[in-house]
């Protein structure tokens, strides 16, 4: 859970450090109670994932707009989706929306092996380097097309969409390993959140959690 901030990255000081304790006393007032993922989101600095504007604030348990349309999640829904997917050492992570990059790093901090896909290259590139920038070299970003996965890194033993999809892609649930787990929001405008296990080659269970409000998932490349 070690990070090497480099040079390139913004001042972490005392207030930021002050701002994230009260953020993960909130969150585990709302029932994270995983104590390795409330320890990753109190060391890691949510303001370095979002414009310098957003900076007084970026400790509100909220989404912020990070460009292309798409929004970094709100602290709360990092926390839930990671705890639902109860992420254990050396596990291959596939993240569908890198975004800012801010999920991915959490993953990576809990000694996943992690690839992430964004369809926006601009986010891609921006998300790449900062991740690089704290030193966390067990994250592969790929610029690419979401719905469809990386079939070519299959199985994996864990997934996370972290977009609204309308269905659940049949392309993601493929790339489970047999006892792995899908964590993807489903429906719109809305979404309720969907645990999906793998327990066969070809039969799955699901469970229907809470709802949220995700940018929708797309198909496609948006380069530039």
């Amino acid at each position: 859970m070690r990070l090497e901030f480099s040079d390139n990255l913004p001042i972490d000081d005392y207030r930021h450090k002050g701002m994230r304790r009260k953020l993960i006393d909130s969150l585990s007032e709302k029932g994270i109670k995983d104590t390795r993922i409330l320890e990753a989101m109190e060391l890691l600095p949510r303001h370095f994932f979002v414009d310098k504007a957003f900076e007084e604030i970026a400790y509100d348990d909220k989404p912020f707009p990070i460009g292309s349309e798409q929004t970094i999640s709100q602290p709360f829904t990092v926390a839930y989706q990671t705890q639902l997917l109860h992420i254990q050492p050396r596990e291959k992570i596939l993240e569908i929306g890198t975004g800012s990059g801010y999920q991915a790093a959490i993953l990576a901090m809990l000694d996943a092996r992690v690839f992430s896909i964004e369809r926006h290259e601009p986010l891609f590139k921006k998300s790449k380097k900062i991740l690089a920038n704290l030193g966390l070299h067990n994250v592969r970003c790929r610029l690419g097309d979401g719905w469809k996965g990386l079939p070519e890194f299959a199985p994996f033993d864990k997934i996370i969409v972290t977009a609204g999809a309308e269905t659940v892609p049949e392309s993601l649930k493929s790339q489970l390993k047999i006892g792995g787990t899908l964590v993807v929001p489903v429906g719109s405008p809305s979404q309720k959140m969907y645990k999906i296990e793998r327990l066969s080659a070809n039969k799955f269970s699901s469970q229907e959690l809470h709802q949220f409000k995700f940018v929708p998932m797309l198909k496609g490349v948006v380069k530039g």
